[in-house]
């Protein structure tokens, strides 16, 4: 690959991976949580088991940890078990804000990200990665999250979310209109 391709590659690494986490984990996470109470959102199958409110919890302190510290030099303050711990019923709104401000924070972190830079080393949770593993994590990591509560909306309300309708049998997204609105 020449320089150019490489750049090219690297700017989409970086735009896809901001689109994924802004555009399209964090607006469904926010309609599949819209008509949720906060008992359903702190609701437990079991101890071993996870509330969406603890999942939303762990993708910002996740996501904080290794993209605005590991890899936007913020001091990185988490203490990674309080997330699974916490058994307040915070509220939904409370929840989300501090989602949406995450989200908006590692976006700053990556729209800034010299591209040049994926393949420098960063110690990230006692661990040396590349930034282009750290990213990566981070997307899959929220991606598989982003599952686990959309699953157990549809659980706890019993229906169809509504991310899709299909015209012409072509699947049309109905969970956003654009990339999300983090404010």
């Amino acid at each position: 690959m020449n320089d150019q391709t490489t750049s090219n590659v690297n700017a989409f690494f970086l735009k896809q991976a901001r689109e994924y986490l802004s555009g399209d984990f964090l607006p469904k996470i926010e309609k599949s949580i819209e008509n949720l109470s906060a008992q359903q959102i702190w609701w437990r199958a079991n101890d071993q088991s996870n509330s969406i409110g603890n999942l939303m919890l762990h993708l910002s302190g996740n996501a904080r940890q290794w993209i605005v510290s590991g890899l936007g030099g913020a001091a990185d303050h988490r203490v990674r078990q309080t997330e699974f711990d916490e058994r307040r019923l915070l509220l939904k709104d409370e929840l989300l804000n501090n989602l949406k401000e995450t989200v908006r924070d590692v976006d700053q972190v990556l729209a800034a990200f010299d591209g040049e830079r994926l393949l420098d080393r960063f110690h990230i949770q006692e661990m040396d990665v590349i930034a282009l593993e750290a990213i990566f994590h981070v997307v899959e990591h929220f991606s598989m999250h982003t599952g686990q509560i959309l699953l157990l909306a549809k659980l706890l309300t019993g229906s169809d979310l509504g991310f899709y309708d299909f015209e012409n049998d072509v699947p049309v997204q109905r969970w956003r209109s654009g990339p999300s609105d983090l404010s």
